[in-house]
């Protein structure tokens, strides 16, 4: 069957001025674009007020892991509801696929975020994973080659260096990884085990992504002014301290480096920013191919220990305990709270596990008072209670007027980083993460339009070699949005629903029609996309 949408003010996903003319689809392609196409032997849709652009594109996601839940859907209906078809997946380090499937330390591998579900055979490769979810899952999905998946795999959480035995096992996972079709590899250098990974692995990672051309996607050490991953307190701010440390992994070579949510964690942070922009646009002049994301909020989700130093984590539960090494942490956790701006009013318990509902919702603060107990102590508990492997909401993370600059940047992609929890408090960036920046947009507050469809279309799937997708061209996957710019600008937003958002389709498949979900194709209409 033929569908031909008449009439919308069309963006290409290349930044062009919008032009108001016809889409015709045939199957999964786009078959033609323009003015007064034939009508017969087609299914018309009229999209006179509307506009029409690329399905939306989540630069950055986690939502590999909820690829292999056996319900594949509820997870993904929020993210269409606001016009996204497609993720790059697998970032933080941490990836569903890419991992020894007799490994010991399969419970280490979703780095104490994510778990790969029980009723799933953990088979491991990249290949396996794509077979699992191709036409298996509402979604699109690209996937990046975890590293701490890897490193956890082979070498579980500890903190030392590697073997020669290991390093040549988990590289070995990470070039399979590749060649299987992953569009590139990810850090999550603030996160076990690759807090613990030495500069000289880093570069081995570096060289393998630059040797078959691919991405290399960092959650960096540090995105705050101080943190736990530095011993030192006080001299450079900790995330220059962070983007040194990627400058020194990327000058001289040709890797496309991708700095991972630029974001600036705590109040005393927001004053790098300017820096930060320098730093990336530095390395740009120097002849690296540097990118970076952002999403449209001001605080973000994370493990509970995000703000505990590495020699902390690495410990026994008994070490743990032990009087001094409490002190110690007390201490370096009360000169950290002056030093950011940022305290434990700002943490939230999204969720810490079956019989602490009662947390959910409230900071560590509050929770402090109702135990009588000192604000690090009841952090410290309740990291115990959840096993380390607690989800909170922090923040700030960012101002609404940073927000504003840094949509503006040049080498900027979008995203959302959030995804859909079955328990606990969710990230409401799952519900209007994208139709947050048409409204910023519309509002002139941040680029322009064209640009900013671009950086949630076009642009990422250049920048992950996404062949035939985010964009509006003859021959391209039919991965379509079709928004309503009024009903944008004028919408409230932090609702916990999506807004202006009217079609979507999936590889030509409409899976939204007037704002209503077709579940009945929501189980096959995504597609792997497998870099070759």
């Amino acid at each position: 069957m033929k569908i031909l949408l008449t009439g919308a003010l069309t963006y290409d996903g290349l930044g062009s001025e919008p032009v108001r003319q016809d889409v015709l689809i045939k199957g999964e392609r786009i078959l033609a674009i323009g003015k007064d196409l034939p009508r017969e032997g087609t299914k018309v849709w009229d999209m006179k007020g509307l506009s029409l652009s690329p399905g939306f594109i989540d630069a950055h996601s986690h939502n590999d892991w909820c690829a292999l839940w056996d319900d594949t859907v509820t997870p993904f209906e929020p993210f269409i509801y606001q016009g996204v078809t497609g993720f790059i997946t697998g970032n933080c380090g941490a990836s569903a696929a890419g991992f020894e499937p007799d490994s010991p330390y399969l419970s280490e591998v979703g780095g104490g975020t994510f778990t790969l579900p029980e009723s799933f055979k953990p088979y491991g490769s990249v290949e396996q994973f794509f077979e699992k979810t191709h036409r298996k899952t509402p979604c699109n999905l690209a996937l990046l080659m975890g590293h701490n998946t890897a490193r956890a795999s082979v070498s579980g959480g500890t903190n030392r260096p590697l073997t020669d035995s290991e390093m040549s096992r988990m590289m070995n996972l990470l070039e399979d990884g590749l060649k299987q079709g992953a569009c590139g590899i990810s850090l999550g250098l603030m996160y076990s085990p690759g807090l613990y990974a030495p500069q000289e692995e880093l570069q081995e990672i570096a060289k393998l992504c630059e040797r078959y051309d691919r991405p290399l996607t960092v959650h960096p050490r540090a995105e705050s002014k101080v943190s736990m991953a530095y011993k030192e307190l006080l001299g450079r701010p900790h995330l220059l301290r962070a983007l040194d440390e990627l400058y020194d992994l990327a000058k001289g070579s040709r890797l496309k480096l991708q700095y991972s949510h630029a974001i600036f964690v705590g109040r005393r942070s927001f004053a790098y920013k300017d820096e930060v922009i320098r730093i990336l646009d530095q390395m740009a002049s120097e002849g690296i191919d540097i990118g970076f994301d952002i999403y449209h909020q001001t605080y973000g989700t994370s493990v509970i220990t995000v703000v505990m130093p590495p020699w902390y984590q690495a410990m026994s539960a008994k070490k743990k305990r032990k009087f001094f090494n409490r002190l110690r942490f007390t201490l370096l956790a009360r000169a950290s709270i002056l030093l950011l701006g940022f305290d434990f009013n700002d943490i939230q318990i999204a969720y810490l596990g079956e019989g602490f509902e009662q947390y959910e919702g409230k900071t560590v603060a509050a929770i402090a008072k109702e135990m009588s107990v000192s604000q690090v102590e009841a952090y410290l508990r309740l990291c115990e209670m959840s096993d380390f492997k607690g989800r909170v909401n922090m923040g700030p993370y960012s101002t609404p007027e940073i927000i504003d600059e840094l949509a503006k940047h040049p080498r900027v992609l979008f995203m959302t980083d959030a995804w859909w929890e079955p328990n606990g408090v969710q990230n409401s960036a799952i519900y209007d993460g994208f139709p947050r920046f048409l409204k910023q947009a519309l509002q002139g507050k941040g680029d322009t339009i064209p640009n900013t469809i671009m950086k949630m279309t076009g642009a990422t799937a250049r920048r992950f070699a996404l062949k035939d997708r985010g964009v509006l061209k003859s021959g391209a996957f039919a991965d379509i949005t079709v928004f309503d710019e009024n009903e944008i600008l004028t919408a409230e937003t932090y609702q916990e629903k999506a807004f202006g958002i009217k079609h979507v389709l999936i590889n030509g498949i409409p899976v939204l029609e007037n704002s209503k979900l077709n579940t009945v194709v929501l189980n096959s209409s995504g597609q792997a996309m497998r870099v070759e």
